[in-house]
């Protein structure tokens, strides 16, 4: 069968990018597929400060007035060092948030091929796997061992990415990447949270949690003062300071979420997890391995030094592409193993062409030769037991037909693996490998 005419076509890493992410600038920042929310988290916190701001310049204005009409000079709580703290502090909460959302969280370079035979095999456990549904001949254990500060720590294979997992990285389904340290993916930033981002992600959350509570008091320190205004009751200040009233409903309702989430991070910071890993109870019942003590887990998230990212997204990469009119093809991944059908498939082909350059019928395209094949392997077997008056009856069952379900149940029972976790895994490789199954 023919090779399909290619061409190649010179393209930048961000244009042939496979992940879900979006690009602006010309690949210089990457979010992740979910970006727009990101317009309505800095909506959330530049709408209540700009009303707050408002609100002191008003302030301002207004006893300035007063102390040339009354020659006397007012000091209002809400003034000019108040609007200055809270421009920077609101300043730094969107540049947080905004470094979070357009950086590298730390994504792993995906293979373009699966791992050697030799360096699947190599690795003992007994727990196999299908590997890909392009490769339904190749076999690798889903799991190996590797040590970490003097710790066995196992990681996990990935069908996506095609690539044995760093520690502490995992497959993140929305943005359809493995990430380094991996702690969650965040729809209020529209990206995943890794080792690249996680630190101005704890200053977004604090620094947010800050402007909450710096809100919420200088908002009660204007009723409480404005009221010498309003016969001092603080009911007909309240309702005189709508602004202030206001402001305080919504800082008090948004410092619980936000202020709660600060506080669980600070406890991972302080033990050294990732919410992927406290949620699944990681660290439980055995050692932690990345611990360093209280400073020294804070020292590794605030002043350490962020590794440079994997990717350089504006770099050439060459992109082999179809020419127009000659249909859909399976790139070749370099792996060169044949399977029955496609040995069938090419002397049927070899030998009609020597008969008369005709082509192979499309119905003896089709047909499935595997069945053929095992069901002449097995009888094969059988005569050559029938020799041997040592042999041992044993049942054949070709190796292509075991069952999936059973393979990954007693994985799952051995490495006490969830549901929810295997999901994580990414959906390529369950998918292919039903197809592989349906298709023998």
């Amino acid at each position: 069968m023919a090779t399909p005419p290619r061409q190649s076509k010179p393209l930048r890493l961000y244009q042939a990018w496979k992940g879900n992410n979006r690009f602006f600038c010309g690949g210089r920042f990457i979010f992740g597929p979910d970006v727009s929310s990101l317009f309505l988290s800095t909506f959330l916190i530049a709408g209540p400060s700009i009303t707050f701001c408002y609100q002191i310049i008003i302030k301002i204005l207004k006893y300035e007035k007063l102390d040339i009409s009354e020659h006397v000079v007012h000091h209002p709580i809400l003034g000019l060092p108040v609007l200055i703290v809270t421009l920077v502090i609101t300043v730094s909460d969107l540049m947080f948030l905004f470094m979070t959302s357009s950086r590298d969280p730390g994504i792993v370079p995906r293979n373009t091929r699966p791992p050697e035979v030799d360096e699947g095999f190599s690795v003992t456990t007994p727990s196999v796997e299908w590997i890909s549904g392009r490769t339904p001949h190749l076999r690798i254990p889903r799991t190996k061992d590797v040590i970490v500060n003097g710790f066995s720590v196992k990681v996990k294979y990935c069908d996506t990415c095609m690539l044995y997992r760093p520690p502490r990285a995992s497959h993140c389904s929305v943005c359809n990447n493995c990430v380094q340290k991996f702690d969650h993916h965040c729809p209020w930033v529209g990206q995943c949270i890794g080792l690249r981002n996680y630190r101005f992600f704890c200053l977004f959350i604090s620094t947010s949690t800050f402007l909450c509570i710096y809100v919420f008091i200088f908002s009660w320190l204007n009723i409480i003062t404005e009221r010498n205004h309003y016969h001092n009751s603080i009911w007909k200040s309240m309702k005189g300071e709508v602004l202030s009233l206001v402001l305080i409903v919504y800082t008090f309702i948004i410092v619980w979420f936000v202020g709660g989430l600060t506080v669980f991070h600070f406890y991972l910071m302080s033990t050294n997890q990732t919410t992927y890993e406290n949620f699944r109870y990681r660290y439980d019942k055995k050692e932690n391995p990345y611990n360093k003590g209280f400073w020294g887990n804070f020292k590794d998230v605030f002043f350490s030094k962020t590794p440079p990212s994997m990717h350089d997204f504006r770099s050439l990469v060459i992109e082999e592409i179809v020419e127009a009119g000659s249909g859909s093809y399976t790139p070749n991944i370099g792996m060169d193993v044949m399977r029955p059908k496609e040995k069938i498939d090419i002397e049927l082909g070899s030998k009609l062409s020597m008969d008369g350059n005709l082509s192979i019928p499309s119905i003896l395209q089709n047909l499935d030769y595997s069945s053929i094949e095992d069901s002449a392997n097995v009888k094969g077997r059988r005569e050559d037991d029938g020799l041997d008056p040592f042999a041992f009856p044993v049942a054949q069952k070709p190796a292509s037909h075991a069952p999936k379900h059973s393979m990954q149940k007693s994985y799952d029972g051995e490495y006490g693996l969830s549901g929810d976790e295997r999901a994580s895994e990414g959906s390529d490789g369950s998918v292919k490998d039903d197809q592989v199954l349906q298709s023998t």
